[in-house]
């Protein structure tokens, strides 16, 4: 399953695993996570590339863009599953001998070995979505594949966007005054006043409301 751009969990070809989300009382996390999804895929099963950013403004309205996903893996793939980026830098010159399936060779790839934990981001430092992060899961060849993933948001998960008490024109971070006095409101303004799509961090700092 997916989620659509309703924010509704739906049933598509592009995920063919298996999984479910852990409450947030199972698990250790911050205000601004998502519950922990558990994923099991069987032979042959696979997620075809995709990114963790939203396209939809349904979804941001709660927590905002995915800005970071951690993916542990929860047992030893003897072949296949391996969770590919095929538009990241140096893909295609990563050595790679017979034990790589074909899948993993068409981008940068990493092996799913119990115990490891993979950690990447879907957004640039400027709060902008970065296309390199596109990712997907190889088939499964050889016995079955089984991980958790963690997806961190740049606000807290646990509000939407209108329910906030905060106003409009508040800072969200106690540098933010100082990185407007540096000239970052004009440098960065994706994230100190961010953009229809996305509220920037520091729009107090940045005077928004005096506009």
């Amino acid at each position: 399953m997916v989620v659509d751009d309703a924010g509704t969990a739906v049933i598509n070809e592009i995920r063919t695993s298996s999984g479910m989300f852990l409450s947030k009382r199972q698990v250790i996390g911050q205000k601004n996570a998502e519950p922990m999804q558990v994923l099991h895929y069987e032979k042959d099963q696979k997620y075809v590339p995709h990114v963790d950013y939203f396209t939809d403004k349904s979804n941001i309205e709660r927590g905002g863009h995915r800005l970071a996903t951690v993916l542990m893996y929860l047992s030893d793939v003897k072949k296949g599953g391996e969770t590919i980026f095929p538009a990241a830098e140096g893909g295609l010159s990563q050595l790679k001998d017979e034990t790589w399936s074909n899948c993993a060779r068409t981008g940068y790839a990493v092996k799913p070995n119990q115990g490891d934990a993979l950690l990447f981001f879907s957004l640039h430092v400027n709060a902008t979505t970065d296309t390199r992060s596109l990712h997907g899961s190889c088939p499964v060849i050889e016995r079955e594949k089984w991980s958790a993933t963690k997806w961190i948001h740049v606000r807290s998960f646990d509000i939407l966007k209108n329910q906030s008490p905060r106003s409009d024109c508040s800072d969200e971070n106690v540098w933010c005054p100082h990185w407007a006095a540096a000239g970052e409101c004009e440098k960065n303004p994706v994230y100190m006043v961010g953009t229809k799509e996305l509220q920037g961090f520091c729009r107090k700092s940045c005077r928004v409301c005096e506009l």
